[in-house]
């Protein structure tokens, strides 16, 4: 059936026909999250939403990583939900995780690893946010090319952000914070409100820039984009004055710069929920390096772009569709893989 619409879609966009998705790996839980490090270059991390972090070699589960399974609420939009290793673990071990504990609320925590197997007792917690209701808690942890750990947190929950809390500079709740994690006493900076639900967002590894996939309300999703030299200064992405670049409501901007969504596209042809990705810069794949790849959880649908002089170039849907989809990773080499909510793994290939 894949192969069918593969060729039905290569008829009508001949420029896509060299993309293809491979299955990678299957049988796992529920994923929510893949990640690689460079100091291990053979291995795959996939991350189970129940807390469990396994790791893959050649598309086989080779062991566990660490099992968080005893500390975390999991169901729904909580669980286990990224993890991020230091730019420096080759020499120093350390890697982050950002899940919901047995109260359903955030919490963002430092581990060391030993051998290659994460170590629980080495624990040392760097941010816990109150989470007023059991959805939108972000969850996304990633380093920036400065060693800078960033993580993303949703409104809070519910719908429409009943508290405003997106846009109030005192609450963590609708942001995207940043720490030294290194530095002792460092502080968590705010760097951008006004999300809603950041689910998932990367930095470029070619040139430090900036994607948030944020998660609408009832009508539209957003691709959100700051270059390399603005992600340090405070940006102000709309919600919930605006969803998209519709007006939601009358709520007055909060400070920062405000920050209109790069793309857009609307809940049609049963969209629901947009998953962010990365900039391909793998090898296997010619034809998608440079292009931004993201999809939709509730229609399956890939999509592509480029970002050119600050504007989104080159829109155009992939000809393939995953089920269920929660997650993009990339390896150690920049290779692009997507995660599912059924346990599997697929590759983009050629």
């Amino acid at each position: 059936m894949l192969a069918t619409f593969l060729a039905a879609a290569a008829l009508l966009a001949p420029q896509q026909h060299q993309l293809s998705l491979q299955p990678y790996a299957s049988g796992l839980g529920a994923l929510t999250a893949i990640a690689s490090t460079p100091a291990e270059p053979s291995r795959l991390y996939a991350v189970e939403q129940a807390g469990r972090i396994v790791y893959l070699i050649n598309g086989r589960v080779r062991g566990t990583f660490v099992d968080l399974r005893d500390r975390i609420t999991s169901g729904g939009e909580q669980g286990l939900l990224s993890v991020a290793f230091h730019p420096s673990y080759k020499r120093n071990h350390r890697f982050y995780v950002d899940y919901t504990d047995k109260q359903g609320n955030t919490r963002v925590v430092e581990f060391r690893s030993r051998n290659g197997r994460g170590l629980k007792s080495t624990a040392r917690q760097l941010l816990f946010v109150r989470q007023p209701y059991a959805n939108h808690n972000g969850g996304e942890l990633q380093f920036d090319r400065h060693g800078l750990l960033y993580v993303g947190m949703g409104d809070g929950g519910s719908a429409g952000d009943p508290g405003n809390r997106a846009q109030n500079p005192r609450e963590r709740l609708g942001k995207l914070l940043r720490t030294n994690p290194l530095k002792r006493g460092a502080r968590w900076q705010m760097i951008g409100l006004g999300l809603r639900n950041p689910w998932r967002f990367s930095f470029d590894r070619a040139n430090g820039d900036l994607y948030i996939g944020d998660v609408g309300q009832g009508e539209w999703e957003e691709i959100d984009y700051r270059p390399a030299g603005a992600t340090g200064r405070l940006s102000n992405y709309g919600w919930r004055a605006y969803e998209g670049r519709a007006r939601y409501s009358n709520t007055p901007l909060g400070p920062g710069q405000g920050v209109a969504p790069v793309y857009v596209y609307s809940h049609a042809d049963n969209n629901c929920s947009v998953t962010g990705g990365y900039v391909y810069r793998g090898h296997a794949v010619a034809a998608a390096v440079g292009r931004y790849f993201f999809g939709d959880y509730c229609s399956g649908t890939i999509s592509s772009l480029r970002v050119q002089n600050g504007s989104a170039a080159d829109v155009r849907r992939e000809p393939f569709r995953v089920a269920s989809l929660t997650s993009f990773g990339e390896d150690a080499a920049g290779e692009l893989y997507i995660a599912t909510g059924d346990g599997r793994i697929y590759k983009l290939g050629a």
